[in-house]
């Protein structure tokens, strides 16, 4: 993974099918216009993120007419950036209409009798940066097979495709876009399965895979593009759809500074939030088939977004519970105890009575075989077979609070994990020692060492200060656009920082050490793990906001399950995106097992009163199944925590308040988390 983008100028795009304001009826733009974004403006947006390979490719498309027939037909060339030279000169020769063109393998030739080419050129151009993290060969995308057919690829496959341990999944994801059948690949939106000749269609492949993924693929023999992101957005795509400015169609992974700028300053680098020029991609496969219409031969690509085919996938986007309302017998287990009984055994650890049947142990198998599937398969997942070890290997990292969630994905990770290898504690701080969140962290570790004393747990405290931040404050700007307001830019800082994973540790980390982690020098360290685990996902599945509270008190059982699905059903568009494309933007790759389809299905088949039970206190009742897997783990002190976002347990939004409304009471009264950045704040 790392990230994918695509420009396509020079054609019409028909969006019609998808209820969007159409392409406006002005003409195509050519090939060399520059607008809002150009080329070179995501080359260097994607190179920042540190992959270890870069790589562009681009298609030609043009319509053939006969003088004896009125038919048109469109035909292709490709390029990658070895001809770029070619290229140039093909566009040129294209533009002024003389007499060469080209087959679908890129050879030049002379015209056929009676044929000539179209004044108009589609250009599409492929661009992927690859962080590899799979099979044993380096591998550069875009990959283009020996049909023509084009993959970028930004995701992991861990279910539904057979990978083996040393093959690389955008590799073998390829192949099996490769074997698609291509009749009526574009117009049929609901046929999965081609009868004559018993191929799969790309939509039934793209649907069978299990984890996050963006796409895009240029089916050659079909002239169709296909692109797309997984069921949840897990990965980021951001779209733009043409427009009277831009006629142009763009994906990429991750919003670029644009060089067309003439000022530097903050406003003019951030003016395209106010134009509204990117947009979170909804999740789905769409797919633009491209024409010439007999009328004035320009070419037209045709948009349509298809159906999932998986019927386990539907029902997860769904996202019905069968068991909603309790019995009152169902929750008599639950109500054992008073409030004030369960508030009394709060400091004690055992507050949480167990679930029915065993359905903790359940959910903590599924999350235990979700993280060991985002942990394994990796080919720096290879046993020490020396007796000295010649380097201390740090493959994976935790975005470390010491709550809930974090301190169950850092012992399973430990269970998943081979012992020769240290496990990275990302923590950021606001506030120095004296933030919530390094407060936790701190005593999360002790906990942690206490259940797996043979780990080497390297707590890194990544301090920060609001004030001197301001040129990293303007590029996380970009990163979470289209994402506007303070909130979402608090987050983004909070895990750009996290993910950059550059703070202090306790030389030698001894897990003898105190509480405060004092026996030991505190030294500059930075976190080289590439793959960091989140917990995005386990709040809306569990009950965990405090909205779910009040949506409880106000509609009981149905109204805190209508807002737990809304929240599901939205978490690409509020958080995922945004998230991803600040963890990414360091070289890393974020990975959610909660969000593991798997865990997700696991969690709708208990009833909801066994997720969560709203009556009891913060810290008992919230994420209630959540509590009692961390007390299977033995983490129980961390079973009782209360929730708390980042941007509070860092301190970063108390910063943010004062720095830009002056007090965190003024931020209150302008309700500060949810209102729109203002351009001419103390940001510049």
């Amino acid at each position: 993974m790392c990230g994918i983008a695509l420009i396509i100028s020079g054609t019409r795009i028909d969006l019609s099918s998808l209820l969007l304001d159409s392409v406006p009826s002005a003409s195509s733009t050519s090939i060399d216009d520059q607008l809002v974004f150009s080329i070179d403006d995501l080359k260097a947006a994607l190179g920042k993120r540190g992959p270890d390979s870069l790589g562009s490719k681009k298609v030609f498309l043009y319509s053939k007419t006969s003088s004896s027939i009125e038919e048109r037909e469109i035909v292709s060339f490709t390029g990658g950036e070895e001809a770029k030279e070619r290229d140039e000169s093909c566009s040129q020769h294209v533009e002024e209409k003389n007499d060469c063109c080209f087959d679908t393998h890129g050879q030049t030739r002379e015209v056929e009798n009676g044929f000539s080419m179209s004044n108009v050129v589609a250009e599409l151009h492929f661009i992927g940066a690859t962080l590899q993290l799979r099979g044993i060969n380096p591998i550069v995308q875009p990959l283009m097979d020996t049909y023509g057919n084009i993959f970028v690829y930004n995701g992991e496959i861990f279910g539904g495709i057979d990978i083996d341990s040393d093959s690389n999944d955008t590799e073998i994801l390829m192949q099996a876009l490769g074997n698609c059948c291509l009749c009526n690949s574009h117009l049929h939106t609901r046929t999965s399965y081609c009868l004559e000749k018993g191929k799969s269609s790309v939509p039934e492949v793209l649907s069978t895979i299990k984890g996050p993924w963006a796409v895009i693929y240029w089916q050659e023999s079909s002239r169709t593009l296909w692109f797309g992101r997984d069921a949840f957005g897990r990965r980021s795509l951001l779209v733009h759809w043409p427009t009277l400015e831009d006629h142009r169609f763009l994906l990429s992974s991750v919003s670029p500074f644009s060089s067309t700028e003439e000022s530097s300053g903050f406003e003019a680098e951030n003016e395209i939030n106010n134009h509204n020029f990117w947009e979170e991609l909804t999740c789905g496969i769409y797919s633009i088939s491209f024409d010439a219409p007999k009328l004035d031969g320009c070419l037209v690509g045709e948009v349509r977004k298809h159906e999932w085919t998986n019927s386990m996938l539907k029902e997860l986007i769904v996202w019905e519970r069968t068991s909603v309302e309790p019995k009152p017998e169902d929750l008599y287990s639950s109500h054992g105890k008073t409030l004030r009984e369960q508030h009394d055994v709060h400091s004690a650890c055992s507050n949480i009575l167990p679930s029915k049947s065993g359905t903790a142990e359940t959910v903590l198998f599924a999350l235990r075989e979700s993280v060991m599937r985002r942990t394994s398969l990796h080919r720096i997942f290879k046993a020490v077979t020396c007796d000295i070890r010649q380097e201390v290997l740090t493959p994976v990292a935790v975005l470390f609070s010491g709550g809930l969630d974090s301190m169950i994905l850092s012992a399973l990770l430990d269970e998943c994990l081979d012992p020769s290898y240290e496990i990275d504690l990302l923590n950021v701080s606001f506030d120095g020692q004296s933030a919530p969140d390094r407060i936790s962290a701190k005593a999360g570790v002790m906990e942690l060492r206490k259940i797996a004393p043979l780990r080497r747990w390297k707590l890194v405290e990544i301090d920060a200060d609001l004030s001197t931040l301001d040129l990293e404050t303007k590029h996380v700007m970009s990163l979470i656009n289209p994402a506007n307001t303070y909130m979402d830019l608090n987050i983004g800082i909070a895990l750009w920082l996290a993910a950059r994973g550059s703070g202090w540790v306790y030389e030698g980390n001894n897990n003898n050490c105190d509480e405060d982690l004092q026996c030991n020098e505190r030294v500059k360290y930075k976190s080289k793990a590439r793959i960091v685990l989140v917990g995005s996902g386990a709040d809306e599945q569990c009950a965990g906001y405090g909205r779910h509270k009040t949506k409880y008190r106000k509609g009981s059982w149905l109204g805190l399950h209508e807002e737990m699905k809304l929240d599901m059903q939205r978490i690409w568009k509020r958080n995922l995106g945004r998230d991803d494309r600040c963890i990414a933007d360091n070289g890393k790759e974020a990975r959610f097992p909660f969000l593991d389809e798997d865990v997700i299905r696991t969690l709708l088949d208990i009833p909801l009163w066994e997720i969560a039970n709203l009556d009891q206190p913060s810290g008992i009742g919230d994420k209630k199944i959540l509590r009692e897997v961390a007390r299977l783990l033995g983490l129980y002190e961390a079973a009782v925590l209360p929730k708390r976002a980042i941007q509070f347990g860092s301190r970063i939004a108390r910063e943010s308040n004062r720095k830009n409304f002056g007090s965190n009471r003024a931020a209150n009264q302008a309700s500060a988390g949810s209102a729109v950045i203002q351009l001419q704040s103390n940001l510049t």
